[in-house]
C-alpha cells in the first residue's frame, strides 16, 4: 500500500500513490468538539484554529468524516486529551464521526514494520548495510535489478530502485481487485517485471513486502505474527489487528467511501487488503495510533541507536511527497509552521480510508482518520494543514506568531 495519492490533473502527485481513484465531494456538517471530562469547568482553549481546518475538510473539500486525536503529555489532566470531528462515518444511518472509531491504516502500517526490523536489528538478527541476498538469496533479479547491491536499510527508506507492484497497469482499475487474495512473493515478482524507477528515491510498497520476507526468514515466524507479539499486544493496541482475507472490519468502525470508475461514489470499506500485507494492511484506531507512536518515541519499543536510525532522512521525490517532508526508516518528518518538526506516517486504503499519526515537539501527538481520500491538491494540503494546526495550536511559539 502506499502512502500516496494519484496523479493529480496538473501531473503532480501528492500524498498516496496509484491507491485510490478521484472522489466524489460532498458537502459535510460542521466540526464538532468532544469536551474532557472533567468533575468541574476547566478551560483547556477552544481549539479554533483545529476546528476550523477540520471544517475547511468537511465543508469546502467535501470529505464525508472527519476526525483527530490530540494527546498532549505536557497539558496535563483533564486538558491533555482533545478530539474534534466533523461529517458523518456512516451515510446509511447518519451516525456522527468519532475518534474511537476502528479504520483501515493503509501505509502507517510502514511503521509498525520498521520498528520490528530494526528491532531485529538492535538483537544482530539483520543488518542495515546487508544485502537482500545474505538472506533471501536470488529473489531479487533480472531485468535490471540485483538483491546483491540493494541493502536492508534502502528497503527501508525507499532508495532500493525498486518499482511499485502498484503501479503495474492492473492496478489502473482498484475495484477489480477488491476481492482477491495475493500473496507477497507473486506481488514482488510482478514488481520485477516493470521498468526501474527515475530518481534515487521511489516509494515503493514493493519494498516492504520483502522486509516482511526478511523478518519471516530470520525469525521462522510470519511478520504479522512478530508484530502482533512484540508491539500490538504489549501496548495493549485492542482495536489494532491484521484482517488477513476478512473482506469485512470487526467491530466499531467508520465506513469509507470512493468514486468507482463510472463516477458514482461506492462504500468501499469491505476490501481484501492481503495487497498491502506488512506494507498497508493494518486496522487500528486513533487512540491505538497515538499509543503506539508515543511509545516508539519515548523508548519502550526501541534501543536509542535504534531510533536514531530511524529518524537518519533523505530527501524525497516532491511530486510524490509534500512540500518539506523527507522519509527515515519508516517514518516521515515534516516542518511545523510553529517551529520544530513532525515524526509519523500517512497512509490510505482504495476503499477511502485516510489515515495520519505524528508526533511533535514536546511530545505532543496526533492521529487523524478520514473515510474519504481527499481528492485534489488543495483538499490534501488542507489535509495536512489540519495535522500542523493540531500540533502547533496552543504552544508558546504559535502563541507568539498568532
Amino acid at each position: 500500500m502506499s502512502t500516496f495519492l494519484p496523479t493529480s490533473k496538473t501531473g503532480r502527485r501528492v500524498g498516496l500513490a496509484a491507491l485510490v481513484t478521484a472522489v466524489l465531494l460532498a458537502t459535510g456538517p460542521a466540526a464538532t468538539a468532544q469536551a474532557p471530562d472533567s468533575g468541574s469547568a476547566v478551560d483547556c482553549g477552544t481549539h479554533d484554529r483545529t476546528r476550523k481546518a477540520l471544517r475547511s475538510l468537511a465543508d469546502h473539500h467535501g470529505i464525508t468524516g472527519a476526525a483527530v486525536l490530540v494527546v498532549d503529555p505536557t497539558a496535563g489532566r483533564p486538558c491533555g486529551r482533545w478530539t474534534e470531528t466533523a461529517g458523518t462515518a456512516d451515510l446509511r444511518t447518519g451516525r456522527p464521526t468519532n475518534t474511537t472509531d476502528r479504520l483501515r491504516v493503509g501505509s502507517v502500517t510502514k511503521t509498525f514494520t520498521a520498528t520490528l526490523v530494526l528491532r531485529l536489528v538492535a538483537e544482530h538478527r539483520l543488518s542495515l548495510e546487508a544485502p537482500v541476498d545474505r538472506y533471501l538469496p536470488g529473489l531479487i533479479q533480472g531485468n535490471g535489478h540485483d538483491g546483491r547491491l540493494i541493502t536492508v536499510r534502502q528497503l527501508l527508506q525507499h532508495t532500493s530502485g525498486l518499482p511499485d507492484y502498484l503501479d503495474a497497469p492492473e492496478w489502473e482499475h482498484l475495484e477489480r481487485q477488491r476481492y482477491r487474495h495475493f500473496e507477497p512473493r507473486d506481488l514482488v515478482t510482478r514488481a520485477l517485471e516493470l521498468p526501474r524507477p527515475q530518481g534515487t528515491w521511489h516509494y515503493a510498497t514493493t519494498n516492504y513486502l520483502i522486509l516482511g520476507m526478511l523478518v519471516r526468514e530470520v525469525t521462522g515466524r510470519s511478520p504479522e505474527a512478530e508484530i502482533t507479539r512484540r508491539i500490538i499486544k504489549p501496548l495493549g493496541l485492542h482495536d489494532t489487528y491484521w484482517p488477513g482475507d476478512d473482506t469485512r472490519l470487526r467491530g466499531a468502525h467508520s465506513r469509507s467511501y470512493f468514486t468507482d470508475g463510472g463516477g458514482r461514489r461506492v462504500d468501499g470499506t469491505a476490501w481484501n487488503m492481503t495487497f498491502g500485507g506488512v506494507g498497508g494492511a493494518l486496522v487500528s484506531s486513533p487512540g491505538d495510533l497515538t499509543r503506539f507512536a508515543a511509545a516508539l518515541f519515548d523508548g519502550r519499543l526501541l534501543p536509542a541507536a535504534q531510533l536514531a536510525e530511524m529518524r537518519r532522512t533523505v530527501e524525497v521525490d516532491v511530486d510524490r511527497l509534500w512540500p518539506g517532508a523527507r522519509y527515515g526508516l519508516g517514518l516521515i518528518s515534516t516542518p511545523l509552521s510553529c517551529g520544530g518538526t513532525w515524526w509519523g506516517h500517512a497512509g490510505t486504503v482504495p476503499g477511502g480510508h485516510r489515515a495520519l499519526v505524528a508526533v511533535g515537539p514536546g511530545g505532543r501527538s496526533v492521529a487523524v482518520a478520514l473515510n474519504e481520500v481527499p481528492a485534489s491538491l488543495q483538499a490534501e494540503a488542507a489535509f495536512l494543514d489540519l495535522v500542523d494546526k493540531s500540533l502547533c495550536e496552543g504552544r508558546p511559539s504559535e502563541r507568539t506568531s498568532a
